[in-house]
């Protein structure tokens, strides 16, 4: 792709509520939109409001929002010139982002190269050492053949340590290990582990923070050596590795501290030639940072960067990928208040087992400081094939205190009957002392939710 080209209608190769936000961002921005859709979608609301709506499959994802050939064709039978991944899918895939640039389309996001160096937890965390981000201490690189190599790693890195697939991601391909007896059983049962599920079995090892919280730095990048951080997010509020409530900025955390770590992201950025928009993801304990990953995509809790920002951040994704610089630079970059982002999901409250069906009744709250994100209207019918994500809730405010509290009276207002929801257990976390103080670690909705667990 050249750094000027330019294009006007947008295939998005996406579903649900980022969909509709990409489609959202292009008609602000002058640009057409193709909605691809699956059968199960086809009454979906980005597939009526789009320009062009086209069936790439049945439901099942691997034979429509997943095959690149029908996504490819989709393009090229509708005229779009370029293609936005959002999030999940295929938005980390870097042969798709190969795939498409082959075939004289813009791909909104990063390079394939880009994509590929930070997918892979070694190479990307060998690439932060040498831009100066810190590293949870671990191995330089794979893992060593011999397992007395591999003991005297673990040995100098200090139990507990934690043995991770390089390739893995989204909470699978990792084992904590608490002492040198278990680590040999926990190397093999992970590699097999990495092998089914990512095709790779190269493992890595990293001493395990045992009470860290999970601090988010995002970033934006365009193709004429710009690059910016826009505050810090904390998503510690995670069950199974999996995030439920985030809010931004991260509370407690002194802002010059952020500051010192949102460079370096950014002079990262720099190094590696980076485009588009990123996030650096790190454990934080004790006052050190640790990076542990890049997602290389925008991502779910995006909304909250941009209600402390005013930054539009998908909007910004589009005009970098035509060519166009950054219009904002790092000084321009101020947050005011806070926000917190409540994901609205489709499931059993206590089991957390998806409730796929038909919605009966969908009221949404609103008032100072509330947006709500979501592609769902009354009668939707919630599929049992994708992510049970039916919607995000914002609340902004000038404090913390303001966000949560605008973000309680929108969750008491919003009324969703037909299916089961989370919002309970929105409420029940909002209320609770522990997480008004702020600073919750990444454990500790586990063990509040067995507390809570019923007899």
């Amino acid at each position: 792709m050249s750094d000027t080209q330019r294009f006007n209608r947008v295939l998005i190769a996406n579903r649900g509520e980022i969909a509709l936000r990409i489609q959202r961002a292009c008609r602000r921005l002058g640009l057409e939109t193709v909605a691809v859709h699956s059968e199960a979608d086809a009454e979906s609301r980005h597939v009526r409001e789009a320009d062009v709506a086209l069936c790439i499959g049945p439901a099942a994802a691997a034979r429509s929002y997943l095959d690149t050939d029908a996504l490819l064709l989709a393009a090229r039978v509708t005229g779009a010139s370029a293609i936005h991944p959002g999030y999940g899918f295929l938005s980390e895939n870097a042969d798709f982002a190969d795939a498409v640039e082959a075939a004289s389309l813009t791909f909104i996001g990063p390079t394939g190269a880009s994509i590929r160096q930070m997918g892979d937890k070694i190479t990307a965390k060998r690439a932060m050492r040498d831009a100066g981000v810190p590293c949870v201490p671990g191995s330089d690189g794979p893992l060593p053949a011999s397992m007395d190599e591999i003991q005297a790693l673990a040995a100098d890195v200090g139990f507990p340590v934690i043995v991770k697939a390089s390739g893995g991601g989204g909470g699978r391909g990792m084992r904590v290990v608490w002492n040198a007896a278990d680590l040999a059983e926990a190397v093999t049962l992970t590699a097999k582990e990495a092998q089914q599920a990512f095709g790779n079995p190269t493992l890595y090892l990293e001493r395990f923070m045992q009470k860290p919280r999970h601090i988010e730095i995002q970033v934006l990048c365009d193709t004429h050596g710009t690059a910016l951080w826009l505050g810090a997010r904390d998503c510690s509020l995670q069950r199974r590795h999996q995030k439920v409530l985030e809010e931004a900025p991260a509370p407690g955390i002194s802002p010059a501290v952020i500051a010192e770590i949102g460079a370096r992201c950014a002079e990262a950025c720099r190094k590696i030639g980076y485009r588009g928009a990123g996030t650096f993801e790190f454990l934080y304990e004790d006052g050190i940072f640790a990076f542990i990953e890049m997602n290389t995509r925008v991502q779910v809790e995006h909304p909250i960067t941009e209600a402390t920002t005013g930054i539009d951040i998908v909007c910004e994704q589009l005009k970098i990928a035509q060519g166009a610089a950054l219009a904002i630079r790092q000084e321009d970059v101020v947050t005011y208040g806070h926000a917190i982002e409540c994901r609205i999901n489709a499931e059993d409250p206590f089991s957390f087992m998806p409730s796929p069906g038909t919605i009966s009744r969908w009221d949404l709250p609103g008032g100072p400081g509330i947006r709500v994100d979501t592609h769902v209207v009354g009668g939707y019918t919630v599929q049992p094939y994708y992510d049970s994500l039916i919607g995000k809730v914002i609340g902004h405010g000038a404090t913390r205190e303001e966000a949560i509290a605008r973000l309680r009276v929108a969750l008491a207002e919003m009324r969703v009957e037909g299916v089961s929801t989370n919002l309970r257990l929105h409420q029940d976390v909002l209320a609770d002392p522990r997480f008004q103080e702020g600073g919750v670690d990444i454990h500790y909705l586990e063990r509040w939710l067995a507390e809570r667990a019923p007899s």
